[in-house]
């Protein structure tokens, strides 16, 4: 067990923080009226955030093979306590939290941990949920996994290439019942979204997905997406960012087959992890928002994404352009951290994953006092 106190801190400008891949010195920024905690460096390979009832943190990771608790996490005056809940995983990158049950995504598996806040010192062995999940060798393995209104478990399916044609069988979004039965198909043309997200007080799914590489420095963007109507298609491999069609696969096919983006974030921002802000707080002027982790990207001659933004949204429901919230995770041509996930809290923080440096992040907001 490794225990890891709250040791350094940001107020609108810099950091300091030892990390496992690269130390992350001064220089990440964040809004103003925010402060960023780093609550611990020693989760290695943080990937997906999930919340327990009593307010424990658990965390995919993408490498070692491990998922995390953290416990303490907005207790003053309490230590902050990271567990390894299990280990020798094959890439359990996604988790979700269901009904005191901890859901585990490896490749091709569904585990579970049951009950599993009373069991952190001693966690139980995972039960295998599913076993069959689509999978073919390649790009887009891992997966994001979340639990919708309708109490269903959504997982993610990405295509194993840069651009290839998977027709129904991969480049989707899946979901089953918690006992892993009655799995549908829910949506399809979608090449890697590793972020998915409900309103509050909504039905309708909202997406993140990486556009495909290769075709130049700006095109073709990374997409947010809404789900209205079962197996809706967005256009992978065929078109693009809704509007751009592919220069293999677009032959014989118009844009206008497929659902667009409801809102372009971006070419190759790597946009991951997304959750809707409805925390009370101070806050109040992301209320509503979509909160975005964009781990950055890998190819682009100018390095973009590498940041968390808000996006809002207009009377008329229409998502706005992206705003930064926390950004520097790569500067002066280093990578010091890519951010994976993000998470509101009941307290209105909001905590954020990064694989890079095998970080956890607190962001909250200090009101200004007027003098």
């Amino acid at each position: 067990m490794l225990r890891q106190l709250l040791l350094f801190s940001v107020i609108g400008s810099c950091l300091t923080l030892p990390a496992w891949g690269a130390p992350l010195s001064e220089g990440l920024s964040v809004a103003p009226g925010f402060h960023l905690d780093v609550i611990s460096a020693q989760v290695r390979g943080a990937r997906e955030i999930a919340l327990g009832d009593r307010g424990t943190v658990f965390l995919g990771s993408m490498g070692p093979g491990k998922v995390y608790a953290v416990s303490g996490v907005g207790d003053a005056g309490s230590p902050v306590q990271i567990r390894t809940l299990a280990s020798g995983l094959e890439t359990p990158s996604g988790v979700a939290y269901h009904d005191g049950d901890l859901y585990i995504a490896e490749p091709e598996r569904i585990l579970v941990l049951r009950n599993i806040e009373n069991y952190l010192d001693n966690p139980p062995e995972p039960e295998v949920i599913t076993d069959h999940l689509p999978f073919k060798d390649g790009d887009h393995f891992w997966k994001f996994i979340a639990f919708g209104p309708d109490g269903r478990l959504y997982v993610t399916i990405g295509a194993p290439c840069n651009v290839c044609d998977v027709g129904h069988d991969l480049g989707k979004i899946i979901s089953m019942n918690p006992d892993g039965t009655d799995r549908q198909d829910v949506a399809y043309g979608i090449r890697n979204s590793v972020g998915l997200a409900w309103r509050r007080t909504g039905k309708d799914l909202w997406f993140t997905d990486n556009g495909r590489d290769m075709m130049g420095d700006d095109v073709p963007s990374d997409e947010l997406n809404t789900l209205t109507q079962p197996r809706q298609s967005f256009g992978y491999p065929y078109c693009h960012q809704g509007d751009v069609p592919d220069p293999h696969y677009g032959k014989g096919h118009s844009c206008g087959e497929f659902t667009p983006p409801a809102l372009k974030l971006g070419a190759h921002v790597a946009a991951l992890g997304l959750r809707f802000y409805d925390g009370s707080a101070a806050a109040r002027s992301l209320t509503g928002a979509l909160l975005i982790a964009e781990h950055g990207s890998w190819n682009r001659s100018v390095p973009s994404g590498y940041q968390v933004v808000s996006v809002k949204f207009d009377k008329e429901g229409h998502p706005q352009q992206p705003k930064k919230l926390i950004w520097g995770f790569h500067r002066d041509g280093r990578t010091f951290g890519r951010p994976v996930d993000v998470q509101p809290m009941p307290d209105g923080s909001i905590l954020v994953s990064d694989d890079f440096s095998g970080s956890l992040y607190r962001l909250t907001y200090t009101p200004v006092v007027q003098k």
